[in-house]
């Protein structure tokens, strides 16, 4: 206490393992950790050099940090900066980031470092994937979504014209650095569309935190002791789904939920502005369970219940709230058919029993996820 104002103190880091056996790794979750990512890395790879992925909005915020904490641990880096947006996910940006990586006389021994969002982490995790037939990456997520949800279990990737992540590989991080200091810098709207990532741990497998996040939502976006909280426990999820099921051939599935619906979203909105991923799969998770309500698994209060929660958090909830024309409920199915979730020309969605009892049905018959699509454009 001190003139009359009080001081709180910083959240002690949470740390939370990823157990993969030899490959297994720590998520650190806490503040001023871009300030020692320098000492973490030497710690973590004494000797290495190190080559910084990040965008044009990141860079000047949090690069200057990071590049002196490399600089006083003395470790040589280089660094590339490309341009903000799901637009740099693409085999151009990929060709120029693995060019600069080999530029910068990166050995396989060394380290890609991703510092940004979702985007830059499949970007960077997917360079390092295939440059030298593999470099370990270091994750650094500055954003909501990506710290509970995309710099942990290693998928990586980029876009094609026929979908969303249909180009990567499987690359684990090595260390996932979680800042929440950089959650500070973030955009209202940026935040609010990872949240729906935190929500959907809740909604697939864990009911009294849904309810939680109900109760505590406002707390979380103000920054308060819910905030690492909330994001601690999204990262422990994810953390036990990728231990479980790496590759996602069983029950890591489950962190599909509104996925497929939500990906239509994004490639019919070209994976721009107009649809953040987050807002995407906000609506794709209350379609989910729209659908798993028409389909009897659920009480459609359910439903109503999580579209009431993501409205009154700003996110949306309806097709109609996405600005500008969709195509129609046969263009949003052809486009659900090129999702990597396809098994054999079915498609495939996590649907839910309840809040918190979230399953993969591989036999819905598309005639009934078109029909919930007609229904849903004219939800008042």
């Amino acid at each position: 206490m001190s003139g009359g104002v009080r001081v709180e103190a910083v959240p002690a880091p949470e740390f939370i393992r990823v157990e993969l056996g030899a490959r297994s790794y720590d998520v650190i979750v806490g503040y001023h950790l871009i300030e020692e990512a320098g000492a973490q890395i030497v710690a973590l790879r004494r000797g290495a050099a190190a080559f910084i992925v990040t965008d044009a909005n990141v860079s000047k915020v949090h690069l200057p940090a990071l590049e002196q904490s490399l600089a006083k641990a003395d470790i040589r880096h280089d660094k590339i900066v490309v341009s903000a947006g799901e637009g740099s996910k693409n085999f151009a940006t990929l060709e120029r980031v693995v060019d600069a990586i080999l530029a910068a006389r990166i050995e396989r021994n060394d380290l890609v470092i991703a510092l940004g969002g979702g985007v830059v982490g499949d970007l960077a995790g997917f360079a390092a994937a295939i440059a030298r037939r593999g470099v370990d990456v270091v994750q650094i997520p500055t954003t909501l979504l990506a710290q509970v949800d995309s710099s942990i279990g290693g998928k990586t990737g980029i876009n094609t014209s026929r979908g969303k992540n249909l180009v990567g590989a499987f690359h684990q991080p090595s260390l996932v650095l979680a800042d929440l200091g950089t959650l500070e810098t973030l955009p209202a709207r940026q935040f609010r569309s990872g949240y729906a990532e935190v929500a959907k741990y809740g909604l697939l497998g864990d009911e009294p935190f849904f309810a939680w996040l109900e109760s505590n939502w406002t707390h979380v976006f103000a920054g308060h002791y819910a905030r690492i909280t909330a994001i601690a426990t999204s990262c422990r999820a994810k953390a036990k789904f990728v231990g479980r099921d790496e590759r996602e051939s069983g029950e890591r599935a489950l962190l599909n939920l509104g996925h497929t619906f939500g990906h239509a979203l994004e490639t019919a909105t070209g994976f721009s502005d107009r649809l953040l991923h987050g807002e995407a799969i906000a609506i794709g998770m209350v379609l989910a369970l729209r659908l798993s309500a028409q389909l009897k698994f659920c009480d459609p209060k359910d439903a109503d219940r999580v579209a009431a929660h993501f409205a009154a958090a700003g996110l949306p909830t309806r097709l109609k709230d996405v600005p500008g024309a969709l195509p129609d409920s046969a263009g949003l199915l052809a486009l659900m058919a090129q999702d990597k979730k396809v098994s054999r020309g079915a498609l495939v969605f996590v649907l839910a029993r309840g809040i918190g009892k979230a399953f993969v049905a591989a036999d819905v018959e598309p005639e009934r996820v078109r029909a919930l699509l007609d229904a849903e454009r004219n939800r008042p």
